[in-house]
């Protein structure tokens, strides 16, 4: 508990980052119950076509994410990544992300493959994991973007995994801030 607290706390108090205003808002909620959830937030100052087309396509996530991808955009499709450059799309190193279901250029449910590379503590609660993302056009033009990381169990495992994606998930989406706003 100590640990979630200090954590919300370092959460709560970085809006900062090397003097300019942070783009990347991350916070944990646990709303007193046996599981997390992340909850990601930015803005991009880019169309919501711009911002879609950089989730669901291969040249999208090339582009900011991975150098390695291929999509299959439908309900029952996937994405499939790969973080390695050397690797390949199937290999060991290939992470699955089942498209469960979305909405166009609003909505984007995600579940992971849980593979031998994630934690073994992670195995037993794979069913459980999703990532739901919001798209929201603004009137300015720009996007804002809200990512849900659902399935977290509250423990002192998964506490110390948020130390690990909190900040790898920041610094992607702050290459996904790069390329659009570099477009």
């Amino acid at each position: 508990m100590k640990k979630m607290l200090f954590i919300l706390c370092l959460l709560s108090l970085t809006t900062l980052t090397f003097g300019q205003e942070k783009r990347v808002i991350s916070k944990i909620d646990s709303t007193k119950t046996p599981e997390l959830v992340l909850i990601q937030e930015l803005t991009v100052k880019a169309p919501i076509d711009s911002v879609w087309n950089a989730y669901t396509t291969k040249r999208g996530w090339e582009n900011w994410a991975v150098p390695h991808a291929e999509v299959d955009l439908k309900v029952g499709g996937y994405i499939k990544t790969n973080y390695n450059a050397q690797g390949k799309i199937g290999d060991s190193t290939t992470i699955v992300t089942h498209i469960i279901n979305y909405v166009p250029k609003r909505l984007l449910t995600l579940q992971a493959e849980i593979t031998d590379n994630f934690p073994e503590f992670m195995k037993d609660d794979a069913k459980g994991f999703y990532n739901v993302i919001y798209f929201d056009e603004l009137e300015n033009g720009n996007t804002n973007i809200k990512s849900f990381g659902i399935g977290y169990k509250n423990n002192p495992k998964y506490l110390s995994l948020m130390d690990y994606f909190i900040p790898a998930n920041e610094k992607t989406l702050m290459n996904l801030i790069a390329y659009l706003e570099n477009e």
